[in-house]
C-alpha cells in the first residue's frame, strides 16, 4: 500500500479518483487532478483503457508527479496482454511507484476484444481465473508452468523454456481487482480477487451484488474481510442536484446504450437488474440510432441519482453515508466537470463531505 503520511482521510473509508480515459481531459489537468489527490490524501488515482490510450503509460506517469496516492489499472484489459506481460507491467509499476500499483484487470466485451484485439470473447471467466493464476505466479517469480484450458505455458509443442520474472516485485503479494458485472463473474470475483470495482454501484441495490461475492469467498473458503470494494461514482457538486445530474447524463447513456451490441451490453442488463427494463430498451434504441440527445434524455433522474454523489455537500455526505453502510470501502470519485479547477474544487468537497458524513 502507500507510504504513510499527512493525510486528511481516515482508513474507515478511503477516497479514490478515477480519471478515466486519458485523452478525455487534457494532460495537464489530469495530472493536476492526481497532484491535487494525493496531497489530499485520497487513496489510489485509477486510470482506464479503451481503445486509445493505455493505461500502464498514463499510471508510470502519474507515479512519477506523485507521492504517497496508490496507483491503480481500472481496468487493463485481459485481451490485450499475456498472462506474463501483465505480470511484467505489474511488476515494473509496482516498482517505480515504491509499492503503489493496484493490478484492476477487467475482460473487456466482445466488440473490442474481437474488433480490437483480436481475441475471440469466449469463456470470459475461465480465461479470467487461470490469467489471474498466472499473473500471480509469475509475481511470486515461480517458473511458469501452466496447463490449463486456455492457456499453455510453455507450449507443449516447441522450444520455449519455463521461464520466471528476472525483477524482484517491490511486495510479495501484490492487490488485483476485478471489474465485475454479471452474477457469475461476481462470483469469480469473491473467489480469487482482493477487491472489486464495480459501475453504476447504488447502495439500494447492492444486496444481490454482495451475495455473489460472498457465494465466490465461501466457495474459497474465506470470507469478504479486508476485500476491497472501491466503486467509480459521478461526482458533481452544486446547489441543485437535479441540474448536476445532468452532467451525468452522456456518460450513463454512452454506457447503457452504446458499450456493446444490441443483443450483449452488459451495462444495459445490470441497468434492467435495477429495475429500469423500460428505461433501458429505449436509450439503447435511440443511442444506437445515432439519437443521442433523446437517449440522454431517457436516462432516468432516479438512475442516476443512485449511482452518483450530487448536489450541496451535505446530501453528497449522506450519500457517502449509505454507500459505507452498504459495504464500500474505497469510495473512487469521478467528478464529471469540464473545468479544471472546478474539478480541483470537487476533490476537496469530496473530502469536506466525506468528513461530514462520519464514516471517515
Amino acid at each position: 500500500m502507500a507510504a504513510s503520511g499527512t493525510s486528511i482521510v481516515s482508513a474507515l473509508v478511503r477516497l479514490g479518483l478515477n480519471l478515466g480515459y486519458w485523452g478525455a481531459t487534457s494532460h495537464a489537468s489530469g495530472v493536476g487532478l492526481a497532484k491535487q489527490a494525493d496531497d489530499l490524501g485520497y487513496s489510489v488515482v485509477w486510470v482506464a483503457e479503451a481503445y486509445g490510450s493505455d493505461a500502464a503509460t498514463v499510471l508510470a506517469w502519474i507515479a512519477a508527479q506523485t507521492t504517497s496516492v496508490d496507483i491503480g489499472s481500472a481496468v487493463l484489459q485481459i485481451p490485450a496482454r499475456t498472462p506474463a506481460a501483465t505480470a511484467m507491467t505489474a511488476a515494473t509499476l509496482d516498482s517505480l511507484s515504491g509499492g503503489r500499483f493496484r493490478l484492476g484487470l477487467g475482460v473487456s466485451g466482445p466488440q473490442v476484444s474481437e474488433g480490437w484485439h483480436g481475441v475471440r470473447f469466449a469463456s470470459p471467466l475461465g480465461r479470467t481465473r487461470e490469467y489471474v493464476d498466472i499473473v500471480r505466479a509469475a509475481l511470486r517469480r515461480e517458473r511458469l508452468r501452466y496447463n490449463g484450458k486456455h492457456f499453455q505455458l510453455p507450449l507443449p509443442d516447441g522450444p520455449g523454456k519455463a521461464l520466471k520474472l528476472t525483477i524482484h516485485p517491490v511486495r510479495e503479494w501484490l492487490p488485483v481487482y476485478l471489474a465485475a458485472i454479471g452474477p457469475r463473474n461476481l462470483e469469480l470475483t469473491g473467489e480469487i480477487a482482493d477487491g472489486w470495482l464495480p459501475v453504476f454501484f447504488s447502495p439500494e441495490h447492492a444486496h444481490s451484488q454482495f451475495e455473489h461475492l460472498r457465494a465466490g469467498a465461501e466457495r474459497a473458503g474465506r470470507s469478504l474481510d479486508g476485500f476491497d470494494i472501491a466503486p467509480t461514482v459521478p461526482l458533481v457538486p452544486g446547489s441543485d442536484w437535479k441540474v448536476c445530474a445532468d452532467a451525468v447524463r452522456p456518460y450513463a447513456a454512452l454506457y447503457i446504450g452504446g458499450m456493446g451490441s444490441r443483443e450483449r451490453n452488459f451495462y444495459n442488463e445490470l441497468a434492467c437488474r435495477m429495475g429500469f427494463e423500460a428505461e433501458a430498451a429505449r436509450i439503447q434504441q435511440h443511442y444506437l440510432a445515432k439519437e443521442y440527445e433523446a437517449a440522454m434524455a431517457q436516462v432516468p433522474l432516479e438512475f442516476i441519482d443512485a449511482t452518483s454523489l450530487l448536489g450541496p455537500r451535505e446530501r453528497i455526505a449522506e450519500r457517502m453515508a449509505a454507500l459505507a453502510e452498504a459495504g464500500v470501502t474505497t469510495l473512487t470519485v469521478a467528478p464529471y466537470l469540464a473545468d479544471a479547477d472546478a474539478a480541483t474544487e470537487a476533490l476537496r468537497t469530496a473530502v469536506a463531505a466525506l468528513e461530514l458524513s462520519g464514516v471517515a
